[in-house]
């Protein structure tokens, strides 16, 4: 990389503390634009140098420089290339768009959800550098409207986050397959403590070089600002504490019994995720028996009423009464049977009595009074700006009240997903409080964790932290929001004796092991996995000796829904033609009689709770010849519903519907299968299909079956029995109840409620007259 430094001096050079700076100077660089600083240029010479690399260095010490100096050399390199820059969230895409359009001398554009289709391809094909959501990239690339082979590099920003299902592991695999002059930078000022996580998102992205800057190195020290750190510990109050000892009797009671069951082995030695997992070996058993034991049903609800007791204790050890106030709220209006043998409960109840009773008393959490001190005391000094995190949006509510209350000019700021009555922050309102917050129109920006990542809130003199977070990375993410400018503070709000304390060790412990971690270095061959990729490709060239004729791609259509499933990604992958379209029935069609309905187990069981199962069931044998459903997971009896409940559900599906039910494993397991009923239904020659935007019409018989399955507790066989027992529509409706009753499947009582049908008077439901109010003038009178 040649970059030439210019001397310049500082445009505030009159101030005798201010001294002539470097700037960078390249042919895609804007002039005066990137400050000359030596660790940025060699960062950005070894990622060049040593090909994909991952950057691990502290919040502020500009990776994004780093990367905007890449993008400069590569596309220098490749002039008929583009740069992509991913980015977890809106507010952190459209930042990045504003940095790369005032650095580089290159056409830049952004690309998230809210961008329509047509809209995002034009800006791909218009724009040297990409800022955008992966999520949002994924599915354009699924949908072919443009490809990565023209990119000359690849930007992960937050790139910690590249495991397991997320866009990144996706887009990554497909760049190195697919990418003419491939080369993948990862951003992070936290990996994670764990070194089998640190080689996963190594091993997801491609990433075949660590490279590590620290805020102790040389030639960084003279750019960083170091971090105060202080604890502001409080007592809980002696309210908190009765409610607290109420929760705690109830906790007690039920593990007691649990472990009187044999499902836990210690009421004192066990942890969250311990009841996670008997509760999931409990459903397990559940499902695998055909009546099952009802000590197992009584387990997963007694495991369910701990999970939230340990939620409530949660909020009133670290949060206070408001937020408890609100949950309890929740959980009241909750049907499971779990929750309302909770409230049942006598110690339970009186916990959820006296925490409404210290609400209605404006009695909260010591933390909150401690907070309003400490921000008014902060907000003497002049142009002082302050963050405030806390983990929960009803917290955040708290907080902003009570800022109003002491006249503190504060603002809320979270995540886009609506929840009760408060609906979420759009893109376009994030950045609006973001600029008011930098502008000095607010003084405190009091926020969840949609902020810890990346957001450019520069000089801000404090963050206070409402409760510790037990993970390494958010806790070095939000520490990250102070310290640009000048020395930052960061205080950590604690309530002594609690989880908060437990909480704070646990991230600092996990901070020290993945510095450890980081230190022993990390190098390793990127020829692996491109021979993985090679095989993948060799493995699609091979016939299938089932294909026999087949001449092209087999070709699958998807319905746009699907979009956000891993299923595309996966079809994306093979060696078919894919095609995303609105289809008014099923998931994935390809022939004209061949059509899929894709279930998940957990989608099946809820399709049965809320009554669809049926109704998509008529609708795929109405519209198609040969419907099928593909039931994905190994987890069908796991849910709070009976198994007997789903096993007539299926045999539902399957008998008086005839519709075939193909079990798969996992989403890879159901794109597989989707692509050997494509090549089965194409085997020859690839059909043109006629895909099924709109319901297809019903027959004259759909609609005799249709009307008659209106009728009271009358099934679809049921339907037919009658339509072939009375030869017409108007012969079941003026059947007698003696006549009904002869037909299999009808009863007495069903009998009589359709004859109470049929023959009962229409009553029209009238508005009321509309009354005038006729004010009178006494004064005429």
């Amino acid at each position: 990389m040649v970059i030439k430094m210019v001397k310049k001096k500082h445009n505030n050079d009159a101030h005798p503390l201010r001294k002539s700076v470097e700037w960078i100077q390249h042919p895609l660089i804007k002039p005066e634009k990137i400050e000359s600083r030596l660790y940025q240029q060699v960062l950005a010479a070894e990622v060049l140098k040593k090909g994909n690399s991952m950057i691990v260095a502290p919040t502020a010490l500009g990776k994004t420089i780093v990367a905007a100096l890449v993008a400069a050399e590569r596309l220098k390199n490749f002039p008929d290339s583009k740069v992509l820059v991913l980015a977890p969230s809106k507010p952190l895409v459209v930042q990045h768009e504003e940095s790369f359009r005032e650095f580089l001398q290159v056409t830049v554009s952004s690309i998230t959800g809210a961008v329509n289709p047509q809209e995002r391809a034009t800006r791909w094909n218009e724009s040297h550098v990409i800022c955008a959501t992966p999520q949002t990239v994924e599915s354009d690339i699924i949908a072919g409207r443009y490809s990565l082979e023209d990119l000359s590099l690849l930007v992960f920003d937050e790139c910690h986050r590249g495991v397991g299902s997320y866009s990144y592991v996706f887009l990554a695999s497909k760049y190195i397959a697919e990418g003419k002059n491939p080369l993948i930078v990862g951003l992070t000022a936290s990996p994670g403590w764990e070194e089998g996580k640190i080689e996963g998102v190594c091993q997801n992205l491609f990433i075949n070089e660590v490279i590590i800057k620290s805020e102790d190195d040389p030639d960084v020290v003279p750019y960083f600002n170091p971090v105060e750190t202080k604890w502001i510990k409080v007592d809980l109050t002696p309210e908190l504490k009765e409610i607290k000892s109420h929760l705690d009797k109830t906790l007690k009671t039920k593990l007691k019994t649990l472990k009187r069951m044999g499902i836990i082995q210690s009421i004192t030695n066990f942890s969250k995720r311990d009841v996670l997992i008997a509760k999931g070996k409990a459903q397990n058993r559940i499902g695998r028996s055909t009546r099952p034991p009802k000590k197992c049903f009584t387990a997963v609800s007694l495991l369910t009423a701990v999970i939230n007791i340990l939620h409530s204790l949660e909020l009133l050890e670290t949060q206070g009464i408001s937020t408890l106030n609100k949950y309890f709220g929740r959980l009241e209006k909750k049907k499971t049977k779990a929750a309302r043998s909770l409230i049942k409960d006598v110690e339970f109840h009186q916990a959820m009595y006296l925490t409404d009773q210290a609400y209605q008393k404006g009695i909260e959490h010591p933390k909150l009074e401690k907070l309003m001190k400490i921000l008014k005391k902060e907000l003497k000094k002049p142009d002082s700006k302050i963050i405030v995190f806390t983990q929960f949006r009803d917290t955040v509510e708290n907080i902003f009240v009570n800022c109003e209350k002491k006249g503190i000019n504060a603002v809320k700021f979270f995540g886009q997903a609506s929840r009760d009555s408060e609906k979420g922050l759009t893109q376009k309102k994030q950045k609006e409080i973001i600029k008011a917050f930098k502008t000095g129109v607010y003084d405190v920006l009091i926020s969840t964790s949609v902020a810890e990542e990346g957001i450019d809130i520069p000089a801000v003199d404090l963050v206070v932290l409402y409760e510790p977070v037990p993970s390494e990375i958010r806790m070095i993410q939000r520490r990250g929001r102070t310290g640009r400018k000048n020395m930052g503070r960061m205080f950590i709000m604690i309530t002594k004796g609690t989880r908060d304390e437990s909480y704070y060790w646990s991230s600092i412990r996990k901070e020290k092991k993945m510095k450890k971690q980081l230190s022993k270095g990390y190098r390793r061959e990127l020829k692996s996995d491109l021979n993985i990729i090679d095989l993948q490709k060799e493995d699609q060239k091979v016939k299938d000796p089932e294909e026999g004729d087949l001449k092209v791609r087999p070709l699958i259509y998807a319905d746009s829904r699907e979009t956000n499933s891993n299923v595309l990604r996966e079809l994306s992958q093979l060696d078919v033609d894919l095609q995303t379209r609105s289809l008014a029935v099923a998931d994935y069609q390809v022939s004209d009689d061949v059509a899929i309905e894709r279930k998940t187990t957990k989608d099946f069981v809820s399709s049965i709770i809320d009554k669809r199962l049926h109704k998509q069931a008529r609708e795929l044998v109405e519209n198609f010849k040969k419907p099928l459903i593909i039931l994905e997971g190994d987890d069908l009896y796991s849910g709070f519903i009976h198994p007997n409940a789903v096993r007539g559900a299926l045999a539902s599906v399957a008998v008086d519907f005839g519709i075939p039910i193909i079990p798969t494993r996992s989403q890879e397991d159901t794109a597989a299968m989707i692509v050997r009923i494509a090549v089965r239904e194409q085997m020859h020659q690839r059909p043109e299909i006629q895909v099924r935007t709109e319901k297809k019409p019903l027959t004259m018989w759909e609609q005799q079956l249709y009307i008659v399955e209106s009728l009271p507790n009358i099934g679809p066989v049921t339907a037919r029995k009658l339509l072939d027992e009375f030869g017409t529509v108007k012969g079941v409706i003026n059947a007698s109840k003696d006549e009904l009753k002869n037909i299999e499947g009808i009863g007495d009582k069903i009998a009589q409620k359709i004859r109470d049908v049929v023959d009962s008077g229409f009553k029209t439901i009238r508005k009321p007259p509309e009354q005038v109010l006729i004010l009178k003038d006494d004064s005429k009178s």
